[in-house]
C-alpha cells in the first residue's frame, strides 16, 4: 500500500520557444459604387423603350396599309360610278 508520502506529482508547463504575437489582417473590399447596376438599369430601359417603339411603328404600318387599301377601294368605286354615268349618258343619247 502506498502512503501519501510515496506519491510523486509531476506538473508540466509548456511555453513556446519564442514569444508568439497575434496579427490581424483587415481586408477592405471596395465596390464599384453601383455603376454596374446603373448600367444594367439603363440597358433595360433602352430595350423596353425599343420594343415599345418597334410595336408602335408596326401598328403605324398596319394603319397605313389599311388607309391605302381603303383609298384604293374608294377609287375603284368612283371609277365604277363614272363608268355607270357614261353608260347612262350613252343610253339617253340613243
Amino acid at each position: 500500500m502506498t502512503t501519501p508520502n510515496d506519491r510523486t506529482e509531476t506538473v508540466v508547463t509548456e511555453q513556446p520557444a519564442a514569444p508568439t504575437h497575434t496579427h490581424t489582417t483587415v481586408i477592405e473590399r471596395r465596390s464599384g459604387g453601383g455603376s454596374g447596376l446603373m448600367m444594367a438599369l439603363a440597358l433595360l430601359v433602352l430595350v423596353v423603350g425599343g420594343l415599345i417603339a418597334w410595336q408602335f411603328l408596326q401598328q403605324g404600318e398596319v394603319r397605313t396599309d389599311a388607309v391605302a387599301g381603303a383609298a384604293n377601294q374608294v377609287g375603284d368605286a368612283a371609277q365604277q360610278v363614272g363608268d355607270a354615268a357614261q353608260d347612262a349618258a350613252q343610253k339617253i343619247g340613243e
